[in-house]
C-alpha cells in the first residue's frame, strides 16, 4: 500500500472528518471512497465517448424503426 502526503485547508480537513463521522468510516477511508468515485467518474466518461464514436445513427434509427408505435404503459407515463 502507498503513502500520500495531502496538505489541505483546515475547513475542509474539519469538514472531511464530520462526512467520514457521519458515513462511519476514517477519514482514510472516506478518502480512498472518494478517490475511487472520482476515478470511476471519469473512466465511464471516457469509455462512453469512446463508445460514442463506435455508434451509428442509421443503426439507431434502424432500430427504432422496429420498435411499435404505441402509447405508454400508465406507471410509464411522464406526469403533467
Amino acid at each position: 500500500m502507498s503513502v500520500l502526503s495531502l496538505r489541505l485547508p483546515n475547513s475542509m480537513h474539519t469538514h472531511m472528518k464530520d462526512l467520514a463521522s457521519q458515513e462511519g468510516v476514517s477519514i482514510n477511508q472516506f478518502i480512498m471512497l472518494a478517490v475511487a468515485e472520482k476515478m470511476a467518474a471519469l473512466n465511464t466518461k471516457d469509455y462512453l465517448q469512446k463508445r460514442a464514436l463506435r455508434g451509428s445513427r442509421q443503426k439507431l434509427l434502424a432500430v427504432l424503426a422496429k420498435s411499435p408505435d404505441v402509447e405508454p404503459e400508465a406507471a410509464d407515463r411522464l406526469p403533467g
